[in-house]
């Protein structure tokens, strides 16, 4: 985005347990809010130490490597969480079960830095802000999971070209929204079945069809050719009246007003860096609102419609 002025890049995050369920429907890998709302937090701290001349805001999402905390006893059975036991409680038995996902991540994580002051013109005023900006973030939790390690915080003029960035994300995966490829397989459904939706179709990038033949058993997927396409959890619909300040019982904050909403899904892609060379400022994830009579609030998380 035009107003831009500098990238932020934690390289190399380290992140231990972080949650690996998304929503009700989708679990493997932390929900994108849980990288959004780390840095929308890191972001109040640098408001506040920088009398709000400094602020972030969209970020981009790179996986080194992850490590999901499930097994299976046997090549044929379901995968299962491996699970912590919950404390004793006040009456000296066990508490419930709660069903945790946890996930070993590294990550890399770039920034968009809104500067509007000459605070970052300096090296060594870049130099001093990119040491505190490391040191907060280490005291923070990322998705749910504590953050052992960031092996280097660096910040990037935006007006320069973004090829040096990509290459300090390799290798890695980048998540990209592939929306425009969830409407083609929902059209691809549609033209055999008039009554297939878009949850129908994000449902269909979920499955593997073992189709017999002849001699021997063939794969199907309509993920097949389009990359490594994922469900996600892209945001929130509202499905109440927004309710004012201090009338909800039991909210996180009372300051605030309060809403009931149901999660909304959408289709991702991991990428290789590489693939972004032209659409690197497109691929970062904000937060968007949007109010509509027919739907109601519409809480996204979305990125610029990227075509690659």
């Amino acid at each position: 985005m035009s107003d831009v002025s500098y990238y932020l890049l934690f390289d190399h995050i380290e992140i231990h347990g972080a949650n690996a369920i998304s929503s009700p429907l989708t679990y493997g890998f932390p929900s994108i809010t849980g990288f959004l709302g780390a840095i929308h937090a890191l972001s109040r701290k640098i408001e506040s130490e920088y009398n709000q001349s400094i602020c972030l805001d969209g970020v981009m999402i790179a996986c080194h490597d992850y490590e999901l905390q499930i097994y299976r006893k046997n090549h044929f059975a379901d995968y299962r969480f491996k699970l912590t036991r919950n404390p004793i409680g006040k009456n000296g038995k066990p508490q419930a079960i709660i069903q945790e996902g946890k996930v070993h991540l590294e990550v890399s994580l770039v920034v968009e830095v809104r500067c509007h002051s000459q605070l970052l013109c300096h090296q060594d005023q870049q130099i001093a802000f990119q040491t505190w900006v490391k040191q907060q973030l280490l005291q923070q939790r990322i998705a749910g999971g504590s953050v052992l390690s960031i092996e280097d915080v660096c910040l990037f003029d935006a007006m320069q070209d973004p090829q040096s960035i990509i290459m300090r994300l390799l290798p890695a995966y980048v998540l990209i929204d592939a929306n425009q490829q969830l409407q083609e397989i929902t059209q691809e459904l549609q033209a055999i079945d008039p009554d297939m939706t878009g949850l129908d179709a994000l449902v269909e990038t979920a499955k593997l069809h073992h189709i017999p033949e002849k001699d021997s058993w063939q794969t199907r997927s309509v993920k097949k050719e389009r990359g490594w396409l994922v469900p996600i959890h892209m945001g929130y619909q509202a499905i109440s009246p927004l309710f004012a300040k201090g009338t909800v019982a039991h909210v996180r904050d009372e300051r605030y007003p309060a809403q009931f909403v149901e999660c909304l899904y959408g289709l991702g892609e991991w990428v290789f860096p590489y693939r972004l060379n032209d659409h690197f400022a497109s691929a970062f994830w904000h937060y968007r609102t949007v109010s509509t009579e027919n739907v109601g609030n519409l809480y996204l998380i979305q990125q610029d419609q990227i075509n690659i």
